[in-house]
């Protein structure tokens, strides 16, 4: 008597999830057409590099000067470096209200942890640069993302050179 009532139980539930299928539709919609419409340049806001943003930054100080870099395992400023971050000390004095982060990074060799505090220590160098120029502390925030945002992929001296600076990047 199980065996039957187990067997009837079985063929039920089959029955019911049978019956809960969806069914593919009869006919498929069109694909998606494709427009070539072009979307006219702004000249005005954020992407024309309205005051505030990273792009007024970028225009201002020259994207070379946006970012500093560090040799391996190092986290000084050097001439080049100086002369970049005096660059950025002055357009931060001439824009007093607006604050920004400095984003420290590092290349792939090393820990995750290591790079992290690495990359710590590059972002607060820059940071403690600016300062010296006048900049107030409070005004600049600091991030460290090790190596986990590369803006060159790949495992070379030229990528590991790219990957080891301090960004500057505006945040109002």
């Amino acid at each position: 008597m199980n065996t039957r009532f187990a067997a009837t139980i079985l063929a039920v539930s089959t029955l019911a999830v049978a019956a809960c299928q969806k069914k593919p539709p009869e006919e498929l919609p069109p694909p998606p057409q494709q427009t070539t419409t072009p979307t006219p340049a702004p000249t005005a806001g954020p992407a024309a590099g309205a005051l505030g943003t990273q792009q007024h930054f970028t225009n201002a100080v020259g994207a070379a000067n946006t970012v500093v870099y560090f040799d391996t395992d190092r986290y000084n400023i050097d001439t080049s470096s100086s002369a970049k971050l005096q660059n950025q000390g002055r357009y931060f004095s001439q824009h007093s209200n607006l604050t920004f982060t400095i984003e420290g990074h590092t290349d792939e060799r090393g820990t995750r942890d290591y790079n992290l505090a690495l990359g710590e220590r590059r972002a607060n160098a820059a940071k403690n640069y600016l300062v010296s120029l006048g900049i107030p502390a409070s005004r600049i925030r600091t991030v460290s993302y090790g190596k986990e945002r590369p803006v060159e992929l790949g495992s070379n001296p030229t990528a590991w050179a790219q990957n080891r600076r301090a960004a500057s990047v505006v945040i109002n």
